[in-house]
Protein backbone atom coordinates (compact mmCIF):
# COMPACT_ATOMS: atom_id res chain seq x y z
CA UNK A 1 0.00 0.00 0.00
CA UNK A 2 1.27 3.16 -1.08
CA UNK A 3 0.43 4.90 2.31
CA UNK A 4 1.76 3.02 4.36
CA UNK A 5 3.92 5.86 5.86
CA UNK A 6 1.21 7.80 6.75
CA UNK A 7 -0.21 4.64 9.13
CA UNK A 8 3.06 4.14 10.46
CA UNK A 9 3.28 8.22 10.88
CA UNK A 10 -0.37 8.31 12.84
CA UNK A 11 1.01 5.29 15.16
CA UNK A 12 4.78 6.59 15.93
CA UNK A 13 3.82 10.17 16.43
CA UNK A 14 1.64 9.87 19.37
CA UNK A 15 3.67 6.87 20.66
CA UNK A 16 6.71 9.69 20.29
CA UNK A 17 4.58 12.59 21.99
CA UNK A 18 3.95 10.12 25.02
CA UNK A 19 7.43 8.89 25.84
CA UNK A 20 9.28 12.59 24.47
CA UNK A 21 9.56 14.48 27.86
CA UNK A 22 12.75 17.08 27.70
CA UNK A 23 13.52 18.12 31.47
CA UNK A 24 12.84 21.78 31.52
CA UNK A 25 15.80 23.90 31.37
CA UNK A 26 18.05 25.52 34.51
CA UNK A 27 16.55 28.87 35.51
CA UNK A 28 18.98 31.80 34.18
CA UNK A 29 20.76 34.42 36.57
CA UNK A 30 17.92 36.62 35.80
CA UNK A 31 15.37 34.04 36.54
CA UNK A 32 16.42 32.94 39.77
CA UNK A 33 17.51 36.60 40.94
CA UNK A 34 13.23 37.20 40.34
CA UNK A 35 12.44 33.30 42.14
CA UNK A 36 14.77 34.38 44.90
CA UNK A 37 12.86 37.50 45.52
CA UNK A 38 9.69 35.72 45.46
CA UNK A 39 7.52 34.36 47.86
CA UNK A 40 4.63 31.68 47.78
CA UNK A 41 1.34 31.54 49.48
CA UNK A 42 -0.99 28.50 49.46
CA UNK A 43 -4.76 28.41 47.12
CA UNK A 44 -6.69 25.47 47.80
CA UNK A 45 -3.78 23.40 48.04
CA UNK A 46 -1.81 25.04 45.25
CA UNK A 47 1.19 26.99 45.66
CA UNK A 48 1.10 30.34 44.10
CA UNK A 49 3.82 32.34 42.93
CA UNK A 50 4.11 35.87 43.96
CA UNK A 51 6.51 38.64 44.44
CA UNK A 52 5.51 42.24 47.16
CA UNK A 53 8.00 44.72 46.95
CA UNK A 54 7.73 47.80 49.30
CA UNK A 55 9.08 50.96 47.26
CA UNK A 56 8.17 55.08 48.11
CA UNK A 57 7.82 56.23 51.41
CA UNK A 58 5.18 58.76 51.91
CA UNK A 59 3.00 56.28 49.69
CA UNK A 60 0.30 54.09 50.28
CA UNK A 61 -0.41 53.39 46.88
CA UNK A 62 -0.13 50.09 45.95
CA UNK A 63 -0.44 48.44 42.37
CA UNK A 64 -1.18 44.38 41.31
CA UNK A 65 0.53 43.23 37.98
CA UNK A 66 -1.71 41.07 36.40
CA UNK A 67 0.63 39.02 33.10
CA UNK A 68 -0.42 37.08 29.96
CA UNK A 69 -0.70 34.08 28.47
CA UNK A 70 1.79 32.03 27.93
CA UNK A 71 4.33 33.68 29.94
CA UNK A 72 4.59 35.05 33.58
CA UNK A 73 5.02 37.69 36.27
CA UNK A 74 8.47 38.27 34.86
CA UNK A 75 7.12 39.71 32.06
CA UNK A 76 6.74 42.84 34.53
CA UNK A 77 10.60 43.22 35.24
CA UNK A 78 11.49 46.12 33.02
CA UNK A 79 9.50 48.27 34.66
CA UNK A 80 9.28 46.84 37.84
CA UNK A 81 12.15 49.18 39.91
CA UNK A 82 10.30 52.35 38.18
CA UNK A 83 7.06 51.46 39.53
CA UNK A 84 8.52 50.76 43.10
CA UNK A 85 9.65 54.84 42.92
CA UNK A 86 6.34 55.44 42.81
CA UNK A 87 4.27 52.93 44.47
CA UNK A 88 4.26 52.13 48.01
CA UNK A 89 3.86 48.60 47.38
CA UNK A 90 4.30 46.46 43.97
CA UNK A 91 2.76 43.49 43.75
CA UNK A 92 2.56 40.36 40.68
CA UNK A 93 1.59 37.12 41.00
CA UNK A 94 2.33 33.75 38.51
CA UNK A 95 -1.00 32.65 37.95
CA UNK A 96 -2.41 29.13 38.64
CA UNK A 97 -0.76 26.60 35.95
CA UNK A 98 2.08 29.53 34.77
CA UNK A 99 5.66 30.47 35.73
CA UNK A 100 7.04 29.33 39.22
CA UNK A 101 3.49 28.61 40.41
CA UNK A 102 1.89 24.84 40.43
CA UNK A 103 0.64 23.23 37.60
CA UNK A 104 -1.46 20.97 38.20
CA UNK A 105 -3.33 18.25 35.77
CA UNK A 106 -5.87 17.03 34.66
CA UNK A 107 -7.40 20.59 35.38
CA UNK A 108 -10.17 22.96 34.29
CA UNK A 109 -8.74 26.05 34.45
CA UNK A 110 -11.10 29.29 34.07
CA UNK A 111 -10.86 33.19 34.10
CA UNK A 112 -13.27 32.45 37.21
CA UNK A 113 -10.10 30.94 39.03
CA UNK A 114 -7.52 32.93 38.01
CA UNK A 115 -9.65 35.78 39.60
CA UNK A 116 -10.14 33.87 42.66
CA UNK A 117 -6.41 33.52 43.49
CA UNK A 118 -5.78 37.15 43.13
CA UNK A 119 -8.56 38.10 45.64
CA UNK A 120 -6.82 34.87 47.53
CA UNK A 121 -3.77 36.91 47.16
CA UNK A 122 -5.01 40.31 48.27
CA UNK A 123 -6.53 38.94 51.33
CA UNK A 124 -3.81 37.10 52.12
CA UNK A 125 -1.31 40.52 51.92
CA UNK A 126 -4.01 42.28 53.51
CA UNK A 127 -5.40 44.24 50.99
CA UNK A 128 -9.04 43.37 50.85
CA UNK A 129 -10.26 46.24 52.20
CA UNK A 130 -7.91 49.19 50.24
CA UNK A 131 -8.29 50.30 47.44
CA UNK A 132 -5.87 48.67 44.65
CA UNK A 133 -4.44 49.83 41.24
CA UNK A 134 -4.34 47.23 38.88
CA UNK A 135 -2.19 46.99 35.65
CA UNK A 136 -3.07 44.31 33.44
CA UNK A 137 -2.03 42.33 30.08
CA UNK A 138 -3.36 39.66 27.73
CA UNK A 139 -4.91 37.04 29.64
CA UNK A 140 -4.59 39.08 32.44
CA UNK A 141 -6.99 41.60 31.36
CA UNK A 142 -9.63 39.12 31.29
CA UNK A 143 -8.82 38.17 34.63
CA UNK A 144 -9.09 42.17 35.51
CA UNK A 145 -12.55 42.21 33.86
CA UNK A 146 -14.08 39.42 36.19
CA UNK A 147 -12.50 40.93 39.34
CA UNK A 148 -14.24 44.48 37.87
CA UNK A 149 -17.58 42.48 37.89
CA UNK A 150 -17.54 41.05 40.55
CA UNK A 151 -15.99 44.54 42.60
CA UNK A 152 -19.05 46.93 40.21
CA UNK A 153 -22.07 44.36 39.40
CA UNK A 154 -22.49 42.31 42.16
CA UNK A 155 -20.66 43.24 45.10
CA UNK A 156 -19.01 39.83 45.73
CA UNK A 157 -15.21 40.95 44.94
CA UNK A 158 -12.72 41.26 47.72
CA UNK A 159 -10.65 43.94 45.28
CA UNK A 160 -11.43 47.31 45.63
CA UNK A 161 -9.78 49.00 42.85
CA UNK A 162 -8.58 52.25 42.45
CA UNK A 163 -7.82 52.23 38.65
CA UNK A 164 -7.27 50.05 36.35
CA UNK A 165 -4.70 49.78 33.14
CA UNK A 166 -5.35 46.96 30.87
CA UNK A 167 -2.98 46.83 27.57
CA UNK A 168 -3.67 44.22 24.27
CA UNK A 169 -5.76 41.80 25.60
CA UNK A 170 -8.40 39.81 23.26
CA UNK A 171 -11.31 42.22 25.21
CA UNK A 172 -13.54 41.05 22.68
CA UNK A 173 -13.58 38.19 20.58
CA UNK A 174 -14.77 39.43 17.38
CA UNK A 175 -11.58 41.61 17.37
CA UNK A 176 -9.23 38.66 18.59
CA UNK A 177 -7.18 36.65 16.16
CA UNK A 178 -5.20 33.87 18.14
CA UNK A 179 -2.33 31.58 16.49
CA UNK A 180 -2.72 28.52 14.78
CA UNK A 181 -1.05 26.66 17.51
CA UNK A 182 -3.66 28.00 20.14
CA UNK A 183 -6.83 27.51 17.93
CA UNK A 184 -5.70 23.60 17.31
CA UNK A 185 -5.21 23.73 21.06
CA UNK A 186 -7.83 24.73 22.70
CA UNK A 187 -10.51 22.93 20.29
CA UNK A 188 -8.86 19.23 19.85
CA UNK A 189 -9.12 16.92 22.54
CA UNK A 190 -7.44 14.65 20.13
CA UNK A 191 -4.29 16.48 19.19
CA UNK A 192 -4.09 18.56 22.35
CA UNK A 193 -2.10 16.11 24.28
CA UNK A 194 0.00 15.49 21.80
CA UNK A 195 0.74 18.80 20.62
CA UNK A 196 1.44 20.13 24.02
CA UNK A 197 4.53 17.46 24.43
CA UNK A 198 6.04 18.46 21.03
CA UNK A 199 5.96 22.17 21.44
CA UNK A 200 9.79 22.93 21.60
CA UNK A 201 11.78 25.68 21.85
CA UNK A 202 11.73 26.32 18.33
CA UNK A 203 8.46 26.74 18.05
CA UNK A 204 7.88 28.54 21.24
CA UNK A 205 10.47 31.40 19.76
CA UNK A 206 9.28 31.33 16.52
CA UNK A 207 5.17 31.87 17.93
CA UNK A 208 6.46 34.71 20.39
CA UNK A 209 8.49 36.19 18.24
CA UNK A 210 5.31 36.82 15.46
CA UNK A 211 3.87 38.73 18.45
CA UNK A 212 6.62 41.17 18.91
CA UNK A 213 7.55 44.29 16.67
CA UNK A 214 10.56 44.02 13.73
CA UNK A 215 12.22 45.96 15.66
CA UNK A 216 11.62 44.80 19.12
CA UNK A 217 12.32 41.21 19.09
CA UNK A 218 13.44 39.82 22.70
CA UNK A 219 16.91 39.02 22.75
CA UNK A 220 17.95 35.19 22.73
CA UNK A 221 18.13 35.57 26.21
CA UNK A 222 14.82 36.83 27.27
CA UNK A 223 13.43 34.04 24.43
CA UNK A 224 15.04 31.23 26.48
CA UNK A 225 13.59 32.72 29.90
CA UNK A 226 9.94 32.69 28.58
CA UNK A 227 10.77 29.22 27.70
CA UNK A 228 12.21 28.54 31.11
CA UNK A 229 9.09 29.70 32.60
CA UNK A 230 6.78 27.76 30.65
CA UNK A 231 8.88 24.39 30.96
CA UNK A 232 9.08 25.41 34.65
CA UNK A 233 7.13 21.97 36.59
CA UNK A 234 5.68 20.75 33.09
CA UNK A 235 3.71 23.80 32.22
CA UNK A 236 4.02 23.14 28.41
CA UNK A 237 1.60 20.23 29.14
CA UNK A 238 -1.81 22.29 30.44
CA UNK A 239 -1.49 24.78 27.72
CA UNK A 240 -4.57 22.99 26.19
CA UNK A 241 -6.49 23.55 29.47
CA UNK A 242 -5.65 27.18 30.04
CA UNK A 243 -6.01 28.06 26.40
CA UNK A 244 -9.78 27.65 27.39
CA UNK A 245 -10.11 30.63 28.41
CA UNK A 246 -10.20 31.93 24.42
CA UNK A 247 -13.91 29.96 24.45
CA UNK A 248 -14.79 31.80 28.02
CA UNK A 249 -14.57 34.90 26.28
CA UNK A 250 -17.13 34.56 23.82
CA UNK A 251 -19.43 32.43 26.18
CA UNK A 252 -19.04 35.35 28.75
CA UNK A 253 -18.41 38.35 26.66
CA UNK A 254 -21.93 40.01 28.24
CA UNK A 255 -20.33 39.63 31.49
CA UNK A 256 -16.66 40.95 30.79
CA UNK A 257 -17.14 43.57 28.42
CA UNK A 258 -20.41 44.90 30.12
CA UNK A 259 -18.28 45.63 33.06
CA UNK A 260 -16.17 47.36 31.27
CA UNK A 261 -18.12 49.40 29.26
CA UNK A 262 -20.02 50.65 32.42
CA UNK A 263 -17.27 51.33 35.23
CA UNK A 264 -17.23 54.53 36.57
CA UNK A 265 -13.34 53.11 37.75
CA UNK A 266 -10.78 55.30 36.28
CA UNK A 267 -9.69 53.22 33.03
CA UNK A 268 -6.96 53.31 31.02
CA UNK A 269 -5.32 51.52 27.81
CA UNK A 270 -2.07 51.03 26.53
CA UNK A 271 -2.06 49.57 22.96
CA UNK A 272 0.58 48.37 20.68
CA UNK A 273 -0.46 49.21 17.53
CA UNK A 274 1.17 46.45 15.48
CA UNK A 275 -0.51 43.51 17.25
CA UNK A 276 -1.51 40.91 15.25
CA UNK A 277 -3.68 39.39 18.26
CA UNK A 278 -5.75 42.28 18.34
CA UNK A 279 -5.19 44.10 15.07
CA UNK A 280 -5.06 48.07 14.59
CA UNK A 281 -7.39 49.63 13.21
CA UNK A 282 -10.44 47.25 14.34
CA UNK A 283 -9.78 46.62 18.05
CA UNK A 284 -8.64 50.37 18.74
CA UNK A 285 -11.70 51.80 16.79
CA UNK A 286 -14.37 49.37 19.08
CA UNK A 287 -12.48 49.72 22.12
CA UNK A 288 -13.64 53.78 21.57
CA UNK A 289 -17.07 53.00 20.51
CA UNK A 290 -18.02 50.67 23.53
CA UNK A 291 -15.53 52.40 26.26
CA UNK A 292 -16.06 56.07 26.03
CA UNK A 293 -15.09 56.31 29.77
CA UNK A 294 -11.52 55.05 29.00
CA UNK A 295 -8.26 56.58 28.53
CA UNK A 296 -5.86 55.48 25.87
CA UNK A 297 -2.66 55.75 24.72
CA UNK A 298 -1.62 54.24 21.08
CA UNK A 299 2.57 53.08 21.01
CA UNK A 300 5.09 53.88 18.45
CA UNK A 301 3.64 52.28 15.23
CA UNK A 302 6.15 48.86 15.66
CA UNK A 303 5.37 48.45 18.85
CA UNK A 304 3.05 44.99 18.64
CA UNK A 305 1.27 42.61 21.26
CA UNK A 306 4.01 43.15 24.61
CA UNK A 307 4.13 47.05 25.06
CA UNK A 308 5.93 46.47 28.47
CA UNK A 309 8.73 44.73 27.02
CA UNK A 310 9.18 46.76 23.67
CA UNK A 311 8.83 49.72 24.63
CA UNK A 312 9.66 49.85 28.82
CA UNK A 313 9.42 53.55 28.66
CA UNK A 314 7.23 54.44 26.83
CA UNK A 315 4.79 52.44 28.43
CA UNK A 316 6.07 53.94 32.15
CA UNK A 317 5.49 57.50 30.75
CA UNK A 318 1.70 56.40 29.19
CA UNK A 319 0.95 54.99 33.01
CA UNK A 320 2.19 57.59 34.71
CA UNK A 321 0.62 60.14 33.02
CA UNK A 322 -2.56 58.72 33.87
CA UNK A 323 -1.92 57.85 37.47
CA UNK A 324 -1.24 61.22 37.91
CA UNK A 325 -4.39 62.89 35.82
CA UNK A 326 -7.18 61.73 39.00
Amino acid sequence: MKEWWVHVGLICIPLLAVYLHIPPPHLSPALQKWHSAGEVFHFRGREIFYRDSSGALGSSDVIILLHGFPTSSFDWNKIWEPLTQRFHRVIALDFLGFGFSDKPRPHKYSIFEQANVVEALAAHLGLSHQRVNVMSHDYGDTVALELLYRSDQNRTGHLTFNSLCLSNGGLFPETHYPRLLQRLLKDSSFLAPVLTRLTNYMLFQKGIGDVFGPYTQPTDAEFWDMWTGLRHNDGNLVLDSILQYINQRLKHRERWVGALTSTFVPLHLIYGPLDPVNPHPQFIRLYQKLVQRSTITILDEHISHYPQLEDPTGFLNAYFNFIHSF
